[in-house]
């Protein structure tokens, strides 16, 4: 009896813990990137002092929201991500967890978006319902889209325009600007990451722009880095923002420099590096907000 219910209790261990990494909890580094942008339109919106309810309800969202798109990703890739290094020990490839239960944790990480969801103004409802389609569709881009990076970042940038329109604003230039940004920096990072799958990926005929561009991989995100940077140049001069505002955006772009130099060999582990490292630049900008945005 005493080792049947020691047997059951680490049976629902295990399963708990399968659960938490199908949602990626163990890697957050995916909902910090998702985050950090939501944070740069909240504090924009807000005029440097956004307000805490949906501060709350926003963060809360974009963990729940990431966990419920890993799901579905892993849902989805369940007959690829066997065949790739990184992936292959993923829960529902490892049969740590059923099908069964994967869909009913999709379902029940909906539930709570949709429930956050209802406590934000009607007039973001239209942007998240275009949010859940977007992510939705992504899984399935990678097997046909040569570029399926452009899709998520769409789907990484919708936290954006919801922030702005829950505070009653109309889109303007500030805020398309930061959008495009956005889409720029997912680009940046995706792309690395694809970098650190790209012999993977090409075995198994899984399209990405790491394939796509081949040896300009390394230019051409150098280009969208500069982008990024001048459009938050951009954002700035715009919004009145301090010297504070600027300080911080210079030190932000020297993490595009390390990353640079991170994925100069184009060497998976580097490149994965790389891709990590991005945390540092999209909280480095949302300090430049926290702390540039009083003197508008």
């Amino acid at each position: 009896m005493a080792m049947s219910s020691i047997l059951s209790h680490s049976g629902l261990i295990k399963t708990l813990g399968a659960c938490a990494r199908l949602m990626r909890l163990d890697k957050p580094i995916g909902s910090l990137l998702l985050l950090a942008p939501t944070l740069w339109a909240l504090w924009i919106a807000g005029e440097g002092f956004p307000n805490p309810d949906l501060v709350i309800i926003f963060i809360a969202g974009v963990f729940v929201t990431r966990s419920a798109g890993c799901v579905i990703n892993d849902i989805t890739d369940r007959d690829i991500d066997g065949h790739v290094a990184r992936t292959q020990d993923r829960p529902l490839v490892a049969g740590d967890i059923s099908m069964g239960l994967a869909v009913a944790l999709a379902i029940v990480l909906g539930c709570l978006a949709l429930g956050l969801l209802l406590l934000l103004p009607s007039r973001t409802w239209v942007w998240a319902i275009f949010a859940v389609l977007v992510t939705l569709i992504y899984p399935r881009f990678k097997r046909f889209f040569s570029a399926p990076q452009l899709v998520l970042s769409v789907a990484f940038s919708m936290g954006i325009p919801m922030a702005w329109v829950a505070y009653g604003h109309e889109i303007d230039l500030t805020i398309s600007l930061l959008w495009l940004t956005n889409m720029l920096w997912v680009l940046v990072y995706d792309t690395q990451y694809a970098m650190s799958d790209r012999l993977d990926d090409t075995k198994i005929g899984v399209y990405s722009t790491a394939i796509l561009l081949g040896n300009n991989d390394r230019w051409v995100i150098g280009v969208w880095q500069f982008l990024c940077v001048s459009l938050f140049v951009g954002i700035g001069i715009i919004l009145g923002a301090s010297q504070v505002y600027f300080a911080l955006l210079i030190f932000a772009a020297t993490t595009f420099v390390y990353q640079q130099w991170l994925i100069r060999d184009r060497e998976r582990v580097s490149c994965f590096l790389a891709f990590k490292n991005n945390a540092w630049f999209g909280f480095s900008m949302w300090l430049a907000f926290l702390l540039g945005m009083p003197a508008i």
